[in-house]
């Protein structure tokens, strides 16, 4: 049994997972405010992982997403619209002086990251020796997996690991494909990317366009990486694969014969915190 936690843009989840299962023992859930003060997050969070009541003295794995510093567990968060307080907080520390019963300590690795290890561990890429996640969300992560192992460098790796660093049409891959850069295509900031999807599913032409072109730019930029990555799986997580009746067709058209299996996740929101697990049982 391992105790997580995930900290989103908006939410927290701890938990107490068996890793080897991929079963959730015990969750607890709380609404984060990205603009709030640092106290005020990080106090939630901290109330958040006493709820599970986890053994004394645990490891905890934390799925956090960047920039954040991951091997001191110092936040980094700047210019990037949530959690702007929290710059240069040693969130370690706090979890270690806050949490009750008392850990023994914490490890850090991305929210993509983790995503990836729990579906490489008990999920849509069981049994796969290589590996790329992806996850749709307000941007673009990833992560590229050699026998459960996130791998930042080598043939078929963008840089530092980081598909978002890619460019697509001359510009920053999110610019076509995250959750601004859809709402900008559509033209009504009103709409949620999931409002886009029921839209394009019920007929409108041009949700379907906007979707359809994001995601074929994603899938033309990843084509490559994933083929000389030498993949035999590419898992994809976050709020938009929920829509995979939309998000499949256009991704496989994309990747043409790109020889490798494409799926949504199928641990669905307890990959990232069965993946933080194998990272504390294993990092």
């Amino acid at each position: 049994m391992r105790a997580v936690l995930e900290i989103g843009g908006t939410h927290v989840t701890a938990a107490l997972v068996d890793p080897g299962r991929a079963r959730v023992l015990r969750r607890a859930h709380r609404d984060l405010d990205p603009c709030g003060t640092a106290e005020h997050v990080l106090g939630t969070v901290v109330r958040c992982a006493t709820q599970v009541d986890a053994p004394a003295a645990a490891l905890w794995g934390v799925a956090v997403p960047g920039p954040f510093d991951y091997d001191k567990g110092i936040a980094r968060f700047e210019g990037v619209g949530k959690f702007d307080d929290l710059y240069g907080v040693d969130v370690g520390s706090v979890l270690l002086d806050g949490v009750w019963p008392r850990p023994r300590g914490a490890v850090f690795l991305n929210d993509a990251h983790a995503f990836a290890l729990g579906e490489w561990s008990a999920g849509a890429a069981r049994g796969h020796r290589r590996c790329v996640g992806v996850t749709l969300g307000t941007g673009v992560g990833s992560a590229f997996l050699v026998d459960g192992r996130v791998v930042h460098e080598g043939p078929g790796v963008p840089p530092l690991g980081r598909i978002d660093l890619v460019t697509a049409h001359g510009r920053p891959l999110e610019e076509s494909v995250s959750r601004r850069a859809l709402l900008a295509r559509y033209g009504d900031r009103r709409a949620e990317p999931h409002d886009i999807a029921a839209r394009a599913r019920a007929g409108e032409a041009r949700a379907g366009r906007v979707l359809h072109e994001a995601l074929t730019t994603l899938g033309t930029v990843l084509a490559p990486y994933v083929r000389d990555f030498g993949a035999t799986a590419l898992v994809v997580g976050g709020g938009l694969s929920r829509s995979w009746d939309l998000v499949g067709p256009a991704l496989h058209g994309a990747l043409g014969d790109t020889p490798v299996t494409v799926g949504a996740g199928a641990l669905g929101a307890d990959a990232g915190l069965v993946g933080a697990g194998v990272y504390a049982e294993t990092g």
